[in-house]
């Protein structure tokens, strides 16, 4: 074990995690709503985020909007607005940025940075570095965030965890052992459910208990993944920051709901035609084919109904594959159904490259085709997303996936400044009323 090292710091990782982040967002661009229940994902008719005044109501991830109304009838329950909340995580990530350009861009509302060595030349301790960037992020984001500064980053991002929200929990090599044994084993990153019960078998129920098993007896019982957490825990750094970014797929999945539900099969096809579209699109941005695709139908009763479908050859141009999928849709479609959402999965997807050609010419055909794709994307480029699609997607492009009361749009969609397209827009968010 490290914890008897000479040096409370040999590294430094820093974990920053926005504070019900999606909600917060909503309340920075507007300042009359703070200290307000808000609620995002009123288009999904489920709560996706709630600010802390919101969960003190009682409120949680996944509740229904109906239950939410019955037990806090003041909720502001607002559309969510992705296209903003990737605004602010920009900002999150360029304000740390300031201080190292290591930063691990983990997630929208989260992200590592490797503060290590940057004491001399920033004229600062590490929990005094941690310390400006959150005063930073918090006063020009308008919301705040909990950091935790460790010597790895399981160990960081316990830290972030410990004082929620607006924590800053700095834990040295040193002092780990006394946060460890207040820690479940359910709650450190990367063990799930399955394997805490496993662990409690053994009487393992802490972090501490986990981490101050033998190397041995970690080996023999549990897999690498879990070895790595057991290393990480005992301070020696195994999880290197990831700063490159992801660099490839091996699946892709697009799924979209809508309201009402439908019995319309052309209506619900041209859903899945438009998930197979969105699908291709990032497919050919990374530069992949596939040659295996999973489609699904989804009840209103949430059931769902799909088919695994082999294609004759890797491709990433979606009239390939609605070919195929068109042979098992009337299979899955039942006209008695009422259904909810449709989805898309590329399986297996491999690099792009040159296709041997086949004796009926499909082949041929589809590379034919794949120049149109090249050029539709370059007008989405220039134009915006889907100013160009298929006609078989047209009542899905036509139409919002949402009518009534969950139809409504974030006002950053509906307020456009000038030159703006609803398919185009600048990177700035709509602020609301500032107090």
């Amino acid at each position: 074990m490290a914890w008897g090292s000479s040096s409370s710091f040999p590294r430094a990782i820093l974990h920053i995690d926005g504070d019900a982040f999606f909600a917060a967002c909503e309340v920075a661009k507007d300042p009359s709503l703070r200290g307000k229940p808000v609620i995002t994902g009123k288009e999904r008719g489920i709560v996706s985020a709630a600010t802390y005044e919101a969960k003190a109501c009682g409120i949680k991830r996944g509740m229904i909007l109906s239950e939410v109304k019955r037990i806090c009838p003041e909720a502001v329950i607002l559309p969510s607005d992705y296209e903003t909340y990737s605004l602010f995580s920009e900002r999150m990530y360029a304000v740390v940025r300031r201080y190292t350009p290591a930063v691990e861009e983990y997630s929208i509302d989260e992200c590592f940075a490797d503060l290590t060595g940057l004491r001399r030349s920033l004229h600062m301790s590490y929990p005094q570095i941690a310390k400006k960037i959150k005063q930073q992020l918090d006063h020009e984001l308008g919301m705040t965030f909990s950091i935790g500064v460790s010597v790895t980053k399981t160990l960081a991002k316990i830290g972030s965890k410990w004082k929620k929200p607006s924590g800053l929990t700095i834990i040295s090599l040193r002092d780990a052992p006394q946060y460890l044994k207040i820690i479940p084993t359910g709650a450190v990153w990367g063990i799930g459910p399955q394997t805490s019960a496993f662990l409690q078998k053994f009487g393992i129920t802490t972090a501490l208990d986990f981490a101050c098993r033998d190397k041995s007896w970690i080996q023999a019982h549990v897999s690498k993944p879990f070895y790595e957490t057991w290393q990480e825990l005992n301070g020696v750094m195994v999880n290197e920051l990831n700063l490159t970014g992801r660099e490839t797929y091996q699946s892709i999945s697009k799924t979209k709901t809508f309201t009402p539900p439908s019995t319309d099969s052309a209506f619900v096809y041209a859903q899945l035609s438009k998930n197979v579209e969105n699908a291709c699109i990032k497919a050919r941005r990374w530069k992949l084919s596939t040659p295996l695709v999973f489609f699904f139908l989804k009840t209103q009763d949430f059931h769902y109904h799909g088919y695994e479908v082999s294609l004759p050859f890797p491709t990433s141009n979606p009239l390939d594959i609605l070919r195929e999928i068109n042979i098992y849709f009337p299979r899955v479609f039942k006209k008695s159904a009422r259904y909810r959402a449709t989805g898309v999965t590329l399986i297996n997807l491999t690099e792009e490259g040159t296709l041997q050609l086949d004796l009926f010419g499909a082949v041929r055909e589809s590379e034919g085709v794949k120049q149109v794709f090249e050029s539709t994307d370059k007008l989405a480029e220039r134009y915006g997303k889907h100013v160009v699609f298929l006609g078989s997607s047209f009542e899905a492009m036509g139409n919002a996936a949402h009518l009534g009361e969950r139809g409504d749009v974030a006002a950053r969609a509906s307020n456009l400044f000038k030159g703006e397209t609803k398919r185009r827009r600048l990177a700035i968010p709509m602020l609301g009323s500032v107090q």
